[in-house]
Formats: structure tokens, C-alpha cells, sequence
């Protein structure tokens, strides 16, 4: 989850499971774009999908994933070394609470493997 009026460096490709361009503002969301791509269980990607959670609403998910059964998965991707921040837990927390008030109990988190 982040804020949309971060500035921060962005990578951008093709996704075959994405409707547009897919935009990665770190590392970890580049690779796990690629991952969920190449999955025989998921049918559609969204990414830095824009949400309206308890923080206000500047702040996007990284990963809003409908699978072949029709069922929502959400991820949110971070490093390790950063989990713990105050900060990060308060929006990964928002995140969730979020998903969940919409019904999505799919949600979780992606981190780095350093």
C-alpha cells in the first residue's frame, strides 16, 4: 500500500492479466507482477488499485487479483527490513480492514527475500 503522492522510482511493463500498463514502485511489486502473471489460477490483475480506507482516500493496493473461481485476492507488497515501522503497520492494518469491509478475506503479504 502506499500513498499516491509518494514520489519514488517506477518501473512499468506489459502484463498479460492486466488491462494497462503495469507500474511497480518497488522491486518487490515488479517481481511479484511477473508471478501472478504466469499463474494458471489467476484471470485478471489490477494494480495500485486507488482505495478509500480509514487513512483518506491518496492510498492504492498493490495487488487486486481475481482468480478462475471467481474468487478476490489482495496483496500488498513490502520489504522485510520496513515491516515492522510504525507507519507501515498502520497502513498495511488500513489495507486490510479495508478488504475486509468489502468482503475479501484473501488478503496478505508479499516480502523481499533478503
Amino acid at each position: 500500500m502506499r500513498n499516491v503522492n509518494t514520489r519514488t522510482k517506477t518501473l512499468k511493463k506489459k502484463l498479460k492479466k492486466c488491462k494497462n500498463i503495469f507500474y511497480a514502485y518497488n522491486d518487490i511489486q515488479f517481481r511479484f507482477g511477473d508471478v501472478l502473471d504466469s499463474r494458471s489460477d489467476v484471470v485478471e490483475i489490477k494494480c495500485n488499485v486507488r482505495i478509500d480506507c480509514e487513512l483518506g482516500d491518496n492510498f492504492t493496493t498493490d495487488f487486486y487479483v481475481v482468480k478462475n473461481d471467481g474468487s478476490i485476492m489482495v496483496r500488498e507488497c513490502v520489504y522485510k527490513n520496513s515491516l515492522l515501522k510504525p507507519m507501515n503497520i498502520k497502513l498495511l492494518d488500513a489495507s486490510r480492514n479495508y478488504w475486509i469491509s468489502k468482503g475479501i478475506s484473501d488478503w496478505g503479504i508479499v516480502l523481499d527475500e533478503k
